[in-house]
């Protein structure tokens, strides 16, 4: 009996030997429309390295501003100052959303906003701190890689003595956003103003280097075409390569209401589903794979457990980038239904923290 199908023989034994798999053999993933195979093959990996376990954990997102100095067209979250739908939260209202969860065993506040042109380097610093202060057994997650950079300009350092003071007032690690495609063609037509992909990698490099791990995604399902998405794919593996410093892989599926860009299509299950397997075999240095529900739905984010995640994220409690974008899920789920649906998909639910130690 075919375990995978015949156009996949050879990978199949280069998977099973625990071989790398080379540019052209994730094109002929990504070409391929046998998702089962995909899904099977994404499979062994995944177990290879985290067993029958299913991550999850008890996190609030606080997004502090969507003031943003950038204009990218698939992106529905931003606005200048004086905007209808501005915002930027005082310190006291950050600590707020922070207390409202207080009692419910959080682990991580996962903290990103626009590129605010105003805002002092201060701000960022007395957030972590009063955070940390208030909240001194929390992983505090937070600032892309493109918003270190925008930091940088703001207190005139270098990106590794920003760093620097940011881990010294609380940051414990850098989520993965920003990334979108590396591909300067992609970047050009979409976010022509944001930092180069190189520099988004430059920046995580000097956070690895200084002990700091880090989240990576790449944005799908817009302009991007398969070549662009292997080579972005390889240049994560070059830089994990090089400093391990990666803990987990998020491919985020475009939402096209409310850009620039909303004639495009939803992505389709089956994408969904690809995104995440050939992830999962391409990044093979790579520990774990995240299927953030937000994107997805949490019904597809269960049918991912046999696909190469091992990571459904967590609580979230309150999201707004993709929900500004028209994200068709909810905001919040409790660990309980988060644990409930690992079970159900015949996995172990494993609470964590950011660094991926269980609780």
């Amino acid at each position: 009996m075919e375990i995978v199908s015949k156009e996949f023989a050879d990978i199949y034994d280069k998977v099973r030997e625990g071989g790398r798999l080379s540019a052209e053999e994730g094109l002929r993933l990504y070409r391929s429309n046998d998702v089962i195979s995909l899904g099977f093959l994404a499979n062994i990996i995944r177990e290879r390295k985290n067993g029958n376990k299913a991550y999850f954990i008890t996190n609030r997102h606080i997004n502090y501003s969507n003031i943003c100095a950038n204009r990218c067209r698939f992106c529905a979250f931003s606005r200048s100052a004086g905007d209808d739908g501005a915002y930027t939260m005082s310190i006291d209202e950050i600590m707020e959303k922070a207390r409202a969860v207080k009692d419910n065993r959080v682990k991580e506040f996962h903290i990103v906003g626009g590129l605010h042109p105003e805002l002092p380097f201060s701000y960022y610093l007395t957030m972590l701190r009063s955070l940390k202060s208030e909240f001194p057994d929390v992983h505090i997650q937070a600032f892309t890689a493109v918003e270190i950079k925008h930091l940088t300009a703001i207190a005139n350092l270098s990106v590794r003595d920003t760093l620097k003071e940011l881990h010294n007032a609380g940051l414990g690690s850098l989520p993965g956003g920003g990334a979108e495609v590396f591909s300067p063609r992609v970047r050009n037509l979409l976010c022509d103003e944001k930092t180069s992909g190189n520099v988004w990698l430059d920046v995580m490099r000097e956070a690895h280097m200084l002990g700091l791990r880090s989240n990576a995604t790449m944005l799908y399902g817009h302009v991007e075409t398969n070549e662009e998405k292997i080579e972005h794919l390889i240049k994560l593996r070059e830089l994990q390569d090089e400093t391990g410093g990666f803990l987990a892989f998020i491919p985020l599926a475009f939402h096209p209401e409310n850009t620039d860009l909303k004639t495009f299509a939803y992505t389709t299950g089956i994408d969904d589903l690809k995104e995440l397997a050939v992830a999962r075999l391409m990044l093979d240095n790579f520990p774990h794979i995240k299927a953030f529900w937000i994107m997805i739905g949490l019904k597809l984010a269960q049918v991912s457990l046999s696909f190469g995640v091992d990571d459904i994220d967590g609580t979230v409690v309150e999201e707004k980038i993709t929900h500004s974008a028209g994200a068709r899920t909810g905001q919040f789920v409790s660990r309980e239904e988060l644990m409930a649906i690992i079970k159900e998909a015949g996995r172990e639910p494993v609470e964590r923290d950011t660094l991926y130690n269980c609780v």
